[in-house]
């Protein structure tokens, strides 16, 4: 089958080119399409470990299938500067949280804190078991959202380098990671902890984003009491 390659930034330089047209047998994921371009092209591996995969428009995981036909883009973590990336979205893919401390770290990173969700199968306090959670966004205003806390955190802790804050939407598992905020430093005693933490409160605060619980004794959308202020 063919599918169309694109290349942004640093990796389409490496490439030498900004675009290629490639037959690979059907069934090929994401992690072995890289594969195949670092047998041909050796300069693009180091790029292409912690770049960003996108298909026909949407964040893919390594573990995914290309389709027949599709445009596969490869792109660099969005970033404000080299020792500032950040990269934030909402997505139907689950979180390869390996993948995002690869996209945030950096060559003088020493510390990357990471705050992850998880789907929550068994609330004790309520005697109440959860069978899948629906999480719904409004998913322009989320990513705007979310970029403003990324900023947000950048203003208070001067010493962050790179900042991921990911929400996963649709139907999720107990056990599921659902959202993950990771903030990345030199050190872990220069505002790693603080920040991560700023970042999910924050995340809970004004973010668009909303989940259906859903149990043996019906459904129920969780909706929290904080009313964001105009200038928020």
């Amino acid at each position: 089958m063919k599918v169309t390659i694109l290349f942004f930034a640093s990796l389409k330089d490496a490439a030498g080119c900004p675009r290629l047209i490639l037959d690979i047998p059907e069934g090929t994921s994401t992690a072995a399409l890289k594969e195949v371009l670092t047998a041909s092209y050796p300069q693009l591996q180091p790029l292409l470990n912690r770049c960003i995969t996108a298909i026909n428009h949407k964040f893919a995981s390594a573990k995914e299938n290309i389709p027949p036909d599709a445009e596969v883009a490869f792109f660099p973590p969005v970033s404000g500067g080299t020792d500032s990336p950040t990269l934030v979205k909402v997505t139907y893919e689950p979180l390869d949280l390996n993948a995002l401390t690869a996209a945030i770290t950096q060559p003088t990173t020493g510390a990357v804190c990471c705050f992850t969700g998880i789907v929550r199968g068994i609330t004790r306090r309520e005697n109440k078991t959860t069978l899948h959670l629906e999480y719904e966004a409004y998913i322009p205003m989320a990513e705007e959202k979310l970029a403003q806390i990324a900023g947000e955190i950048r203003q208070r802790w001067t010493t962050i380098q790179g900042i991921a804050i990911v929400q996963r939407i649709g139907t999720l598992q107990p056990g599921e990671p659902s959202v993950a905020v990771l903030c990345a430093a030199e050190h872990r005693d220069t505002g790693v902890f603080e920040a991560a933490r700023y970042g999910i409160d924050r995340l809970k605060q004004v973010v668009p984003i909303w989940k259906k619980e859903c149990g043996a004794n019906g459904e129920s959308w969780i909706e929290g009491n904080y009313i964001p202020h105009e200038d928020e």
